[in-house]
């Protein structure tokens, strides 16, 4: 992007920045109190010329940010300094950023005389309204806005990079140089030109056995069926100076072998969205060498590996049409292995399946840290369930990215999902109870209802798959949909009840921690990591917090104790423990039955401006993307605000005192699905797609979640005070789980177990606040499952508290 003068007269950034034109590069410019506006955040890898462009700074991030900001008048496009990736990382500065007092200076391109801005400080106004940004963001027709100088291209500014990476994982493609369509499509060619382009056709079998043999060049072109597609695979190191570092892999076959074919670099921006399982390839211009599970010693047998370069030589591929697949090729069809949820209790560990259901459940998307022995990197994961009819029990799926990114952030409850080459994991809690859940491999698959894909399908008529669909004319759709939920905090497979089960689990180590370490640890958190730490506290008060007091009526007073060393103490207050006339009980024992319709009217909520409402739902509509591929046709509430106590030299402190927005489990509202699956994602990276993600607080809480305690613990080795929720398992709900073992409800039994016994009446809040006396000089071993919300905002759910004998 040229720095030339912007047409619009007066604006910001022609009063600021027009000085930079021209100027050295020690020159710098800063803004006052104008507000500027961020409308996009773009990552990218470093690569070798990070010294080059950013002598001064001692970042140790593998990335780089590029924003578009905006004064209301024009925008441009800047690099943002290392320095700020901290910013970036805990989603303090985000799309929708309100920045003052920013510090500019411009940088060469590196061709001709071009330059570019750069940001070098900036300060994030966090005292503005969040809405009045977005209100004043809205009242801007932001596509129309003018560029500051010339249209910037489409490619990172400070690295030679050809892409740019999601905002949240390195897996997903992003961005509009990944082709949708095969390149070069013209005029189909005839079958003649399709099928026998001069090249004999050669097998894989007769391939390998050239190459085996000495014969390192391959002679014939390759017809081949896709069998599996792997997610894509980022590999750029800071270090390495390749522009598009992806490659992506497929499972191929013809009958005589099964091999991988491996697209390298540019080929993946061309074919890697274009490709999906089921399809015929014909290949030619390729390498072949020996397998990578070959040379790792994995495969008994030498097998080989089709590699595709966009050079040396440039790989010729196309997709061969339904119609022009010759029967002499004898090409095998997508295998398959689907499982229902009864048959994976008899299923050994780690066997590989695929599984279709019904959603009854999509989790918030959190993320993890990996490491692959060189770096580490966040790995973004959402859970799943799933309902099949063959068990009371859903399915668990713990998904990771795969290679249908627009599909997976679209999932919803009420959609039917198949997941193909899933893990079977299982963990055993106690002697006897055994948990399973389902998670990726590097070739699973996702295909999911109402997302409007086209892949080719070829489980269809499969019989486990006609046998659920049958299952599902037969479903109670309303009664179904009283009970789906969306969003929220799940923590999945339950803990140990005993400290030494928990010990014994970790292979002997409790890994406890101190508080001024878990202090620590939860500042360098990115934003939605999640982790979970092991230390000794001690309750000091227990607070109760009802379904109302998530919403908009809470208690002036909820129901809460105060804990001393010494003399046991309720804080004094009106009726303390006594809740209102017409509370529910804590927990439900069973959920009410709506009465029983095939056809379904979605409940009556308004739909936000823009949405399209449809006015009957129903499962086994859906269902019939499977069989023939269907299309699929603001308000006033005040912000709450949550933030982490200042820190004195006397005291210090950690965790929310009230349960956050994205902790909360939802109802779901199908009228407005659409917005609700952008409502509990991840902070978005541009403009366009920010205002449904504003608009989590206008669903209510789910029926499953009836209220939670809060509990105040001190850190035994330093007084660390820790405000920790707890939200305790209860019968009949599957999105917190009570362990089916009995104990006597008392405060030790449901720390320990997570929850209350599924074989007694569950206690009351009152009555469990009125005995917290019983935490009066506990030690506790409390695992905590924590997640940084953005910000500030760090949530600490309280899993497991296991007392100290002494």
């Amino acid at each position: 992007m040229a720095a030339t003068s912007s047409s619009s007269g007066g604006c910001v950034f022609e009063r600021r920045l027009a000085k930079l034109t021209g100027a050295s590069r020690s020159v710098r410019v800063k803004t006052q109190g104008e507000p500027l506006y961020v409308l996009s955040l773009e990552r990218y890898g470093r690569d070798p010329d990070f010294g080059v462009h950013f002598p001064d700074s001692i970042s140790m991030s593998d990335s780089l940010f590029d924003a578009t900001i905006t004064d209301g008048d024009c925008k441009i496009r800047v690099s943002l300094d290392p320095s700020l990736n901290r910013l970036v990382h805990r989603n303090t500065l985000r799309c929708g950023s309100v920045v003052r007092n920013v510090m500019f200076s411009a940088r060469d391109c590196g061709e001709g005389d071009s330059r570019t801005f750069h940001i070098c400080s900036l300060d994030v106004d966090a005292l503005s309204s969040k809405d009045a940004a977005l209100c004043a963001l809205s009242s801007m027709d932001v596509a129309s806005l003018a560029w500051m100088g010339s249209e910037p291209s489409l490619v990172p500014l400070r690295a030679r990079r050809s892409t740019y990476l999601p905002l949240w994982n390195n897996h997903d493609f992003t961005g509009d140089m990944w082709r949708e369509t095969p390149p070069d499509t013209g005029e189909e060619g005839s079958e003649d030109e399709l099928v026998d382009d001069g090249q004999p056709i050669v097998s894989l079998a007769e391939l390998r056995r050239r190459f085996l043999s000495g014969s390192r060049r391959p002679r014939g072109a390759l017809c081949v069926r896709i069998f599996h597609k792997s997610r894509l695979m980022y590999y750029g190191k800071s270090e390495q100076s390749c522009e598009c570092p992806y490659k992506a892999e497929l499972q191929v076959g013809d009958g005589s072998l099964t091999v991988c074919v491996v697209l390298w670099n540019t080929m993946c921006l061309d074919w890697y969205r274009c490709l999906q399982p089921g399809q015929v390839l014909r290949l030619s211009r390729y390498r072949v060498k020996e397998s990578y599970s070959s040379r790792s010693g994995h495969d008994s047998e030498p097998n080989i590996e089709i590699s595709l370069n966009s050079r040396n030589p440039t790989a010729d591929v196309a997709i061969v049409p339904v119609q022009h697949v010759s029967p002499e090729w004898s090409l095998p069809d997508v295998p398959h292995n689907f499982l229902s949820r009864q048959e994976l209790l008899c299923c050994p560990l780690g066997s590989i399946c695929d599984v279709i259901g019904v959603v009854v459940f999509v989790g918030r998307q959190e993320r993890v840290r990996s490491t692959d022995g060189r770096r580490s990197e966040l790995e973004e994961y959402r859970w799943l369930q799933l309902q099949d009819g063959t068990s009371d029990q859903p399915m668990i799926i713990k998904l990771f990215s795969t290679s249908q990114p627009d599909i997976q952030s679209r999932i919803q409850p009420m959609a039917l999902v198949v997941c193909t080459r899933l893990k079977l994991i299982r963990s055993t809690v106690g002697r006897t109870t055994t948990f399973e859940y389902l998670t990726n491999t590097p070739l699973t698959q996702v295909y999911c209802t109402g997302t409007a894909s086209r892949p080719v399908m070829p489980y269809r008529g499969l019989r486990p798959v006609r046998k659920f669909l049958q299952w599902l004319k037969q479903v109670d759709e309303a009664s179904m949909l009283d009970r789906v939920v969306i969003g929220g905090h799940f923590s999945y497979p339950p803990l140990p009840v005993s400290m030494q089960s928990f010990v014994d689990s970790r292979q002997g180590d409790a890994g406890l921690i101190s508080g001024g370490e878990m202090k620590l640890q939860c500042e360098r958190l990115h934003y939605r990591e999640r982790r979970r730490f092991a230390i000794q506290c001690t309750v000091t008060a227990a607070c109760y917090h009802g379904r109302e007091d998530s919403g908009r009526v809470r208690y002036s007073d909820p129901p809460s104790a105060q804990l001393s060393p010494r003399v046991a103490r309720q804080r004094e207050g009106p009726e303390p423990f006594r809740t209102p006339a017409k509370r529910k009980l804590l927990f439900s024992t069973s959920t009410p039955i709506s009465s029983c319709r095939k056809r379904l009217a979605p409940p009556p909520q308004q739909a936000s401006a823009g949405e399209d409402p449809e006015n009957e739902f129903s499962l086994f509509d859906g269902a019939m993307e499977f069989l023939i591929g269907e299309e699929e046709e603001n308000d006033d509430e005040d912000e709450e605000e949550f933030s982490t106590p200042p820190t004195s030299p006397m005291s210090s402190r950690l965790g929310l005192t009230r349960i956050a927005m994205e902790t909360l489990p939802r109802s779901f509202c199908y009228e407005r699905r659409h917005v609700q699956a952008a409502a509990v994602g991840m902070q978005t990276n541009s403009f366009q797609k920010l205002l449904p993600h504003r608009e989590l607080e206008s669903f209510s809480p789910a029926p499953c979640y009836t209220g939670y305690f809060t509990l105040t613990v001190r850190a035994l080795s330093d007084g660390l005070l820790l405000d920790v929720l707890f939200i305790p398992a209860n019968p009949g709900n599957y999105h917190w789980m009570p362990l089916p073992f009995t104990h006597d409800n008392t405060w030790d039994s449901v720390l320990s177990h997570g929850g209350f016994s599924p074989h007694a009446p569950p206690p009351s809040p009152a009555d469990l606040i009125a005995t917290a006396t019983q935490l009066t000089n506990q030690r506790l071993v409390c695992v905590l499952e924590v997640c940084a919300l953005g910000g500030d905002k760090v949530e600490l759910i309280l899993n497991r508290a296991f007392p100290l004998r002494s």
